[in-house]
């Protein structure tokens, strides 16, 4: 009788599917994107849309979440915002996710002075704050969306590259990757068909923690002035008048 075994992959989606709190959040999440993706789609406004006859006012079937000072959709401000929060967020995690696999499992495979070398440089980067550490990048290279998208990425790249390379030393030993280098398989086959794809799960867990983080942290760069521009900050759409602020906006947001 033959027993099959799951892959770290599947093995991680049966365990996700039993956790309820983790499918509403995800569920929570999917409709965020959607929103924010789709919003020419689902909103009559945009964000600079300005209606003199409605400055203001409270929640309505028309403005759901108010008016500002100039008339504008506060709900309409979020969503638009939200789009650069999203994208700071996962762009900048994303590339992490790229740099840090590619590097670990580098590291964890060739070891020796390469992988003392890559550790060495991950553990220089975790000797710093991330903030500190972003704010310090985005100081060199000047404020803007591209280049905290890059200082995010460079802090989010070490914990990546430690994780993949964890996970390959523990695969690197096991009989299917021994059978592909009996078979002749090159280096690179090995890498990308047997060892990044058991990685994926580990990785995916850290990926969804790191974009909240990349958003907090892009939030605070801009709140700081050296992140997006004003009228583009997705906090500042509504923060800037602040001082418009109705006990019915306050609730709504």
């Amino acid at each position: 009788m033959s027993t099959k075994t799951l892959s770290p992959m599947a093995m991680f989606l049966i365990r996700f599917k039993r956790e309820k709190t983790a499918i509403v959040a995800l569920c929570i999440l999917l409709v965020m994107v959607i929103m924010a993706i789709g919003a020419p789609m689902f909103l009559h406004y945009t964000a600079t849309d300005v209606d003199y006859n409605n400055i203001l006012t409270t929640p309505s079937w028309e403005h759901w979440a108010g008016t500002d000072l100039y008339g504008r959709d506060n709900f309409a401000r979020l969503v638009y915002g939200a789009r650069i929060s999203l994208s700071v967020g996962f762009l900048s995690v994303t590339i992490g996710v790229i740099a840090g696999t590619f590097l670990g499992v580098v590291a964890g495979y060739y070891g020796g002075i390469l992988d003392a070398i890559i550790m060495r440089v991950a553990d220089v980067l975790f000797a710093f704050p991330s903030f500190l550490l972003a704010i310090g990048i985005v100081a060199v290279l000047g404020g803007g969306i591209v280049n905290v998208i890059i200082a995010i990425a460079i802090f989010s790249t070490p914990m990546f590259a430690r994780i993949v390379r964890s996970q390959t030393l523990s695969v690197l030993n096991s009989q299917y990757v021994r059978a592909a280098k009996t078979m002749g398989a090159s280096s690179a086959r090995i890498m990308f068909k047997h060892i990044i794809p058991s990685t994926v799960s580990s990785v995916l867990v850290y990926f969804t923690m790191r974009v909240g983080t990349s958003v907090l942290t892009a939030a605070s760069l801009s709140f700081l002035g050296l992140g997006a521009q004003l009228h583009r900050r997705s906090g500042a759409l509504c923060w800037h008048r602040a001082a418009t602020l109705w006990r019915w906006m306050a609730i709504c947001i």
